[in-house]
Parts: C-alpha cells; sequence; structure tokens
C-alpha cells in the first residue's frame, strides 16, 4: 500500500502540483484519509519516503554496476551515468521548485544528492589513470556530467522533443564520451 501511496503522491504533484490536501491524495486512490494516515502521517512523510527510496535506489543500482566484473569501465562509466531513479517523472523543474518554496529541508537533501556522485567521480579518476579518458580536470568532467543529465529534469522538453528519458541520457551519454565530431572529421 505503500507503493501505491507514494505513486499517487507523484501523480498528484504532475497533476496539481505541491500543493495538494491529504483530501486529494486519499480520493485519488479510492480509500480513507483514515487509511492514508494508517501510513503515513503527513505529506511530508511521503515525500521524505519517496527521496529516501529514490537515492537508495540510485545507489543500489550504481553500486550494482561499479561491482558487475562483465562490464568494461567505459561500459561502467557509461552506465553509472544512465541510471534514472525510480520516479523520474516527478524529478522536474518546476517541481522541484516547487519543492524549494514549500519544502526547503526535502529540496536541499534531493539538490544534494542531485549534485554528489561521488562513484561516478570514482570511476572518471581510473578511467583517466588508466589512460582511457583524456586528461581531464575531474571537477569539471563531473559538473559537466551533473549538468548535462541535470537536463532530463526538464520534463517539458523531454515532452516536446517527443523523446524519453532514457533517450535523453543515452544521447547525453554519447555525446559527452565520445564528443560531437564525427571520427574521420577534421577542422
Amino acid at each position: 500500500m505503500k507503493d501505491r501511496i507514494m505513486q499517487a503522491f507523484v501523480d498528484e504533484v504532475k497533476d496539481k502540483g505541491i500543493k495538494f490536501t491529504m483530501d486529494d491524495l486519499a480520493g485519488r486512490l479510492g480509500i480513507s484519509k483514515r487509511t492514508l494516515y494508517e501510513h503515513f502521517s503527513s505529506k511530508i512523510e511521503i515525500l521524505d519516503a519517496i527521496i529516501e527510496l529514490t537515492i537508495t535506489e540510485f545507489d543500489e543500482k550504481t553500486d550494482a554496476i561499479i561491482q558487475d566484473k562483465s562490464l568494461t569501465l567505459l561500459e561502467k562509466i557509461k552506465a553509472a551515468i544512465m541510471v534514472v531513479p525510480k520516479y523520474d517523472e516527478f524529478y522536474d523543474l518546476q517541481i522541484l521548485e516547487q519543492m524549494k518554496k514549500y519544502y526547503p529541508k526535502q529540496w536541499e537533501r534531493m539538490n544534494h544528492s542531485l549534485e554528489e556522485w561521488e562513484a561516478l567521480k570514482k570511476l572518471l579518476e581510473q578511467g583517466i589513470e588508466e589512460g582511457l579518458i583524456k586528461e581531464q580536470n575531474v571537477e569539471l568532467l563531473m559538473r559537466l556530467v551533473i549538468d548535462a543529465t541535470n537536463l532530463t529534469l526538464d520534463q517539458r522538453f523531454i515532452w516536446e522533443n517527443r523523446i524519453t528519458v532514457q533517450e535523453a541520457m543515452d544521447g547525453i551519454v554519447n555525446v559527452l564520451l565520445f564528443g560531437m565530431v564525427e571520427k574521420d572529421a577534421r577542422l
């Protein structure tokens, strides 16, 4: 039931923005407010659960990629960048702005998790060390990767260009890792 409630919360936010009531949420689920409160005491508790689940799942997926001995280092880097969290449709620029305004503590936690990516940083450092990636400022590389992947938070862009988040991530990763210029093209 908790998963159903969290998904309904995400759906409610997508439809109405972050300012809705527990009555609205109970109505969407077709349950009583009492039943809803048996699982979560407030909207903040639901939001915290979604954020925690997202961060935990993201970290677990990334760790599984890093531990996968069948992947090359480059495949690990690509796969780590392409990890898309559960409820990815919830992480939209407009929703995050509303969260920042009305739930600053939760926004700060989410923003921090979007900015920190220690596992990827270690993979990039290893790639540079092994000569797979050109010698670069790792902090700059991280900023580029984070900012580029955060472009997928613009759900309007995704929708207007009729691409999925996964397709956008694939394109971003390919440009970041392999560039925009054809292999044989020269200036």
